[in-house]
C-alpha cells in the first residue's frame, strides 16, 4: 500500500500501549508508599458496608429520569447513555444507541480519548466525562405524522417477494423513530413505555435521543477500514478525523480486500439486484435461476445509500439492521447503519481513496 498522512491519533485506539510508562511507575510507587504505611499502623476496623437497598437509591432510575437532569449547559455526561449521545454529536458512532457499555461503546469512547490525549481505557471516567461534554438536552420529542404512517407497509419474506414491493419501506412507527435516531428499537421503548406501538396514532408525541451529526463543512481526503476491529474512518486533508463507524465485513477471509481502493459513484437510495450466484446458500434464489432487482428503501439489502468502490460488487453501503451492524458478516461489502451510510455518502467524492487495512 503507498505511503499516505497518518492520522493524529493511531489507527488503532484500542490495542493497549507496550512498555513500562511514567504512569506504571507513579502506580507502583503509590502501591510502595501504601504497603509501607499500612504495616506501620494499626489495623483500622472499617464501617459496615451500606445495605443494598441504600446504595440502589443513589443511583439514577433508568429510562425514568432521562431528560430531566439539570439543564445547566454545558455540562459533562451523566450515564453511559448520556455518553453516547455525546459521541454521536461528535460523529463518533457508538452504535445503535442502547444506553448500555458494549464494545461499540467502549471503542468510541477510546476514540474520543485518542482524540483528547487522554489515557486510552474505553471506559467512562471522570476525566473523559470532563471532556465530553454536552451541550444541549440528550432526549426531544418526536410527534408522529400521518405521513409516516401512510409510507409504512409489511414487506414479503422471500426475495420474489420483496422484487414486487413497490418500495422497501419501514413496516412499523418503531422501525421509523428508532433509524431517526440512531437508536435501537428496544430502547426507544423503554423511553415510551406507554405507548401501544401496534396501535399508534398520527399526533402521538414520542420521546427520543436527540443525536444528530454536525453538518458536515468539508470533504473527506480519505477513508481507512479496519478489518480485524470492524470499524471505518473518514480523515481530511490534514489528517483530522471527521468520523468513526461501526462496520461489518465479509464472513470469508478471502472475500475481504486488503490495500488501496477508490470510490467510483454514489447513490442515494439505490435498488438492489440480487445475483443467485453470490447466494449459493439461497435455495429459492438457486431455483429461480436468474437475477431480481429489488426496489429502494431503507429496508433495501443495500439501505439508503450506496458507494461503489473500484472492485466489481464492493461498496459502502447501508443495511436493512442496523443494530446487527458490526456483529454480522457481509458477502464481501463494507455494511454500515442507514444513518452512518447516509452520512458518509454525503463527505466522500468520486476518485477518494479507501484504504482498507487488515
Amino acid at each position: 500500500m503507498p505511503r499516505r498522512p497518518k492520522p493524529k491519533y493511531k489507527s488503532n485506539p484500542r490495542k493497549k500501549r507496550g512498555g513500562f510508562g511514567w504512569l506504571a511507575l507513579l502506580i507502583l510507587a503509590g502501591c510502595v508508599i501504601y504497603y509501607a504505611w499500612h504495616h506501620g499502623h494499626a489495623k483500622k476496623t472499617l464501617p459496615p458496608a451500606p445495605p443494598k437497598s441504600a446504595v440502589a437509591k443513589t443511583l439514577p432510575a433508568p429510562f425514568t429520569v432521562w431528560g430531566q437532569a439539570p439543564s445547566d449547559f454545558p455540562r459533562p455526561p451523566h450515564d453511559v447513555f448520556e455518553a453516547q449521545v455525546a459521541l454521536v454529536r461528535r460523529a463518533i458512532s457508538p452504535g445503535s444507541i442502547d444506553a448500555a457499555l458494549g464494545s461499540q461503546t467502549r471503542a468510541a469512547i477510546s476514540v474520543f480519548q485518542e482524540t483528547e490525549n487522554l489515557p486510552v481505557t474505553g471506559q467512562l471516567d471522570a476525566d473523559t466525562r470532563s471532556r465530553l461534554t454536552l451541550n444541549a438536552p440528550v432526549v426531544t420529542t418526536y410527534t408522529v405524522a400521518t405521513n409516516d404512517l401512510d409510507s409504512l407497509q409489511p414487506l414479503g419474506k422471500t426475495w420474489l417477494a420483496k422484487s414486487e414491493e413497490s418500495s422497501l419501506a419501514y413496516e412499523t412507527e418503531l422501525q421509523l423513530v428508532a433509524e431517526k435516531s440512531h437508536s435501537n428499537p428496544l430502547l426507544i421503548e423503554k423511553l415510551n413505555p406507554k405507548v401501544n406501538w401496534s396501535n399508534i396514532s398520527a399526533g402521538t408525541v414520542l420521546t427520543i435521543p436527540d443525536a444528530n451529526y454536525p453538518d458536515p463543512d468539508a470533504k473527506a481526503a480519505y477513508v481507512d477500514i479496519h478489518l480485524s476491529d470492524r470499524y471505518l474512518e473518514a480523515f481530511d486533508d490534514e489528517t483530522n478525523l471527521i468520523l468513526h463507524f461501526p462496520c461489518s465485513i465479509a464472513a470469508k477471509v478471502d472475500k475481504r480486500p486488503v490495500g488501496e481502493l477508490h470510490v467510483v459513484v454514489i447513490i442515494q437510495n439505490p435498488n438492489y439486484t440480487v445475483d443467485p450466484d453470490l447466494f449459493p446458500e439461497s435455495i429459492e434464489l438457486q431455483d429461480i435461476g436468474h437475477k431480481l432487482v429489488l426496489p429502494p428503501g431503507p429496508k433495501n439489502p443495500v439501505g439508503v445509500a450506496w458507494i461503489g468502490l473500484d472492485r466489481p460488487g464492493y461498496g459502502m453501503h447501508g443495511t436493512p439492521s442496523p443494530e446487527q451492524v458490526g456483529r454480522t458478516e457481509s458477502h464481501g461489502c463494507f455494511r454500515l447503519a442507514n444513518w452512518d451510510a447516509a452520512y458518509l455518502s454525503q463527505i466522500v467524492s468520486v476518485g477518494m481513496p479507501v484504504y482498507v487495512e487488515p
